[in-house]
């Protein structure tokens, strides 16, 4: 590190220290030119002491700035990443070493640790620090190393990545974009086996997580194959252990792959376990891909959703999407002069999208006499006055028919339902809507899941509500734009899955029967990967049915082997959650107690831990993905057996360079303590000899 100072001027000359000189001096011959008892040399150096502490005092009053600069060497960083997946090991070619490997990439921390600052990761999903040879992560994901890599290591000076990997991936995309963004040289390190092996398998299978009772359904099974022209692939599927189905593909080219439509019944509602499996055939590479499972859940009934809307608008559009999304709900829209051509008793909700219900007396008397939910939203179109009479949750005191941006801030009181801590945060980043212009009162009974910040200003009005008076669940939202906020969340995260979340919960509190359980517990899903923590959710309602968590909550967990497992919930807001971590795969049952008051209540329910098997799907590696990740950003693809190569490679790269951060500062000099000290000294000096000599 190299630091360095300098004398600098503020707004005056630098010229001045002229006359700060001669002031000195003359202050000196003033006070020393009369005759004194000194002898001449002791009287020259008091008054050139006496004159360098005037000097100084005068040119502190000029506000000097004193220059600052440092240099601080910044060596280039050296990533090492190490994929510690599955499938390095169990498709490792003979004559690899792993452990050799692992070593090998250890010892490149000394050998450029001398001028190279190195750091060392390894990953599977997610990045781990340090280096790993147990490769027992059962899904990789590269783009989201580097991207993390990326993140972890920003505004730094990377130098170079050493990327071990075989180049397959099961999470995440393709990591050649991700590669891109970071701005160094990758070098990678091919490892895995590039043979070709024969093999049938199953790549992936789409379906749909509900079905209707009693209808068809249908299940696309991507399968293919490899080293395996003239065989057949025979397909079973079983549901619960039972066989439904047999199909036969014949195989007609070596590198074969085709999407195999299957059609099944719906015959028993609940929770199905569905497996599919391909008959192995001789001399198999591996036979663990062969089988997959999925679970769908066969629902009894959909709940009957009617939009009913004044006039057409991207909003409709967008809740369209999201209901339809769930196949749990049956969506109806239509213009409001057409309701005459429904039955509203029909619908288990109505949605009134900016409609003023008292232009049309049937449905203003049909609400007025039916218990059924109503969701009220409002916006451009909506008149504050006749929306106030609709509906008592939220009042609008308005002097034009106008609008405002509102911004949605949630409200940690809100307990109706619960939303991810994700899909919170990502609302809190979406545009905002477009709301009646006024001033806004909520009910007391008003449940508010966001108020509006307009502007940079937090305000209490309500901008969506929920109601539950025990006859009727009421929802309103104050405000239009939703179709803003599809297109915002998927510009940022590529996924609608926040708007979709929400609007589902909203449409599955206000659908929810009147007459609900005063015990419920449920899972966050139905199916959990064998990598993920099981969530089980729990809610109790006294007797006025609003929401308590005051007593305990337990759950006793079994497997399929009968194994007990005992836990205790949390408490969560109003509610109770409960982490059970992660867990073997198989099937489960779950009953959960407690006691309010002198009543005990009970409630059971079962979930499923999904096995993960996707490193054995791919057994090729993928060396050409390495080389073009190498190429594009200036780096180089090596064998295991080269890595000793990598030192000498990232020595001769000349972009590869020693970072010097100039640090500069401005400070005044007045504010410097020895300054003061030297000032002092002098004066202090003058006076002792002065007072040596008697003259004091």
């Amino acid at each position: 590190m190299l630091f360095l100072f300098a004398i600098t001027w503020g707004t005056v000359s630098g010229w001045w220290v002229i006359p700060c000189l001669l002031l000195g001096i003359l202050y000196a011959w003033v006070l020393y030119k009369q005759p004194t008892n000194f002898n001449n040399k002791l009287g020259y150096a008091l008054a050139t002491i006496r004159a360098a502490a005037v000097a100084i005092i005068a040119f502190l009053l000029l506000s000097p700035l004193i220059k600052t600069v440092t240099y601080q060497p910044q060596k280039p960083l050296v990533l090492i990443a190490q994929d510690n997946s599955s499938s390095i090991e169990k498709f490792n070619p003979k004559g690899t070493d792993l452990k050799q490997v692992t070593n090998d990439l250890g010892k490149l921390k000394q050998t450029l640790g001398d001028k190279y600052d190195v750091r060392e990761v390894h990953f599977g999903k997610d990045l781990q620090q340090g280096l790993a040879n147990n490769f027992s992560n059962k899904q990789t994901d590269i783009s989201s190393a580097l991207h993390q890599l990326n993140e972890q290591f920003v505004n730094q000076n990377i130098g170079a990545v050493i990327l071990a990997t075989d180049g397959l991936y099961n999470q995440g995309s393709d990591p050649q974009y991700e590669a891109r963004n970071l701005k160094a040289s990758i070098y990678t390190v091919a490892l895995g086996d590039t043979t070709i092996r024969r093999d049938l398998l199953i790549n992936n299978i789409n379906y749909n997580k509900t079905a209707l009772l009693g209808n068809d359904f249908e299940i696309e099974v991507q399968a293919g194959a490899y080293l395996s022209n003239g065989e057949t692939i025979q397909l079973n599927v079983t549901e619960d252990g039972r066989s439904v189905l047999n199909k036969n593909e014949p195989i007609d080219a070596n590198n074969w792959q085709k999407t195999i439509l299957l059609k099944l019944n719906a015959d028993k509602k609940g929770l199905h376990k569905f497996t599919f499996s391909i008959t192995p055939v001789k001399n198999e590479a591996s036979v663990q891909n062969n089988t997959e499972t999925v679970y769908i859940h066969i629902l009894d009934a959909r709940q009957k959703i009617l939009l009913i809307y004044n006039s057409p608008h991207p909003d409709i559009g967008t809740l369209k999407q999201a209901i339809e999304n769930n196949r749990n709900y049956e969506l109806k829209v239509i213009d409001a002069a057409d309701l005459s051509k429904v039955k509203l008793s029909d619908y288990n909700l109505l949605i009134l999208h900016q409609l003023q219900a008292s232009a049309y007396m049937p449905l203003q008397k049909y609400l007025a006499n039916s218990p059924v939910p109503v969701w009220y939203m409002a916006g451009a179109q909506t008149n504050p006055a006749d929306f106030d009479l609709q509906q008592k949750l939220i009042k609008i005191s308005s002097s034009r028919q106008d609008v405002q941006e509102a911004f949605a801030q949630p409200q940690a009181d809100f307990n109706s339902f619960t939303l991810s801590d994700s899909t919170l945060t990502k609302l809190q980043q979406l545009p905002p809507l477009l709301a009646p212009y006024g001033s806004y009162t909520a009910g007391s009974t008003v449940n508010i899941l966001f108020k509006q910040k307009i502007g940079s200003i937090a305000t209490q009005y309500p901008l969506w509500a929920f109601e539950d008076d025990h006859s009727r669940r009421t929802a309103v939202l104050a405000g239009e734009g939703l179709w803003r906020w599809q297109l915002a969340e998927y510009q940022t995260y590529g996924t609608h899955s926040a708007l979709d979340e929400l609007i589902s919960q909203s449409i599955q509190y206000l659908t929810a029967n009147a007459n609900r359980q005063r015990f419920r517990v449920y899972t966050a899903k139905n199916v959990f990967d064998e990598s993920e923590h099981v969530i089980i959710n729990a809610e109790l309602y006294n007797e006025a049915l609003a929401l308590t968590n005051t007593p305990d909550v337990k759950l006793d967990l079994k497997d399929a082997k009968g194994k007990s497992y005992s836990y205790q919930f949390s408490r969560a807001g109003q509610s109770y959650q409960l982490d059970a971590g992660i867990l073997a795969p198989g099937e489960y049952t779950y009953i959960a107690g407690t006691q309010i008051g002198k009543q005990k209540l009970s409630a059971n329910g079962q979930l499923n831990v999904k096995s993960i098997d996707l490193e054995a799907r791919q057994s090729t590696a993928n060396h050409q993905l390495l080389r073009n990740i190498s190429k594009q950003s200036g780096g180089q693809i090596v064998l295991p057996a080269e890595i000793n190569k990598l030192a000498a490679m990232i020595r001769q790269n000349d972009n590869i360079k020693t970072l010097v951060n100039e640090d500069k500062r401005y400070n005044e000099l007045i504010d410097i303590k020895w300054v003061f000290v030297l000032i002092l000294a002098l004066l202090s000096t003058e006076w002792f000899l002065r007072k040596r000599e008697g003259d004091i």
